[in-house]
């Protein structure tokens, strides 16, 4: 069943998609009428935000699935997925972006229209907002691709001031008749390149860490975790404690030592209340897998001293 937080990130993806489609379009149109080849490139740029959109509203939808007999883990990867792709779009856009920039610099060269510098100018604030706002709502309820989303923003925020930068100084150049000067819109299109490139690998290596079952191991982030199972009556010992992060929730594994001389019903019923503990106290965990060894005093199952 969809929760808030589920339709908040829905909406969100469409604000983004729409906001995305129109800014490509605005800028692609204003780029090539006053010549600017750093606000093309920037609306490239915007047109792999607009499928990197449409892939975040994907992921989103196939995530909010419930956990089936092929998916017992549910379907939380899927916004991971999504989020790698945004980075795999940002990093094709880079690379078209940087070579249609260099070879501009071996063209002649012209200054580009005023419009191309309001139109940059009004991307970097509407991008800079959609920042704030993607980056806050993704961390707060826990959508990994909201939060690659943001970093995409803030890629887009840092683009358009290149381009911005570089289209101002062409101006200046023809202004003030300085012909170097004019090579700077082409120069800051492969700015944009860099800066995009650069993004494009800190959002795909955050997604592709979890989908490659990466595993919490910071003694901080587990310290919660264990300390609300050894308050579990029964709970003798925690043995090993995994928990793996599928996006916008969480799966725990974890072997407990229960005293020997319990039953099996006794064990059982000591592993339940671990995992009621578990979701109750952490609205993240999805689910929790409990595994229940025998307590000898002083040793573990395998016998090695406990910690």
């Amino acid at each position: 069943m969809a929760t808030s937080e589920d339709w908040q990130a829905r909406q969100l993806a469409v604000v983004n998609a729409v906001i995305n489609v129109l800014l490509t379009i605005v800028k692609a149109v204003v780029g090539i009428l006053s010549s600017s080849e750093a606000l093309i490139a920037d609306a490239v740029h915007s047109g792999a935000d607009v499928v990197g959109s449409i892939a975040v509203i994907i992921g989103l939808r196939i995530a909010k699935k419930p956990a089936d007999a092929d998916h017992p883990y549910g379907h939380g990867k899927a916004e991971l997925i999504a989020a790698s792709l945004v980075g795999g779009f940002l990093f094709a856009a880079a690379l078209d972006v940087g070579y249609s920039s260099i070879r501009s610099l071996f063209a002649p060269q012209t200054a580009p229209g005023v419009s191309a510098a309001y139109t940059a100018l009004g991307a970097i604030v509407i991008k800079e907002i959609l920042f704030h706002l993607n980056f806050r709502i993704g961390r707060k309820i826990h959508r990994q691709s909201l939060v690659a989303s943001a970093y995409d923003s803030r890629s887009d925020v840092y683009s358009s001031l290149a381009a911005l930068l570089g289209i101002l100084l062409s101006i200046a150049g023809k202004r003030f008749d300085v012909p170097f000067l004019l090579y700077m819109d082409g120069v800051a299109g492969a700015v944009v390149a860099l800066l995009v490139l650069k993004i494009a690998l800190r959002v795909t290596k955050e997604a592709l860490q979890p989908l490659m079952d990466r595993v919490i191991l910071e003694p901080t982030n587990l310290a919660p975790y264990r300390e609300v199972i050894v308050h579990v009556p029964g709970v003798e010992h925690i043995d090993e404690l995994r928990v793996r992060d599928h996006g916008s929730y969480v799966i725990v594994d974890v072997e407990i030592s229960v005293h020997a001389q319990m039953t099996v019903l006794q064990g059982h019923e000591v592993a339940a209340t671990v995992r009621r503990a578990m979701r109750t106290a952490f609205p993240r965990v999805q689910d929790v897998f409990v595994h229940v060894n025998p307590y000898i005093e002083g040793e573990d199952l395998f016998g090695r001293p406990h910690d």
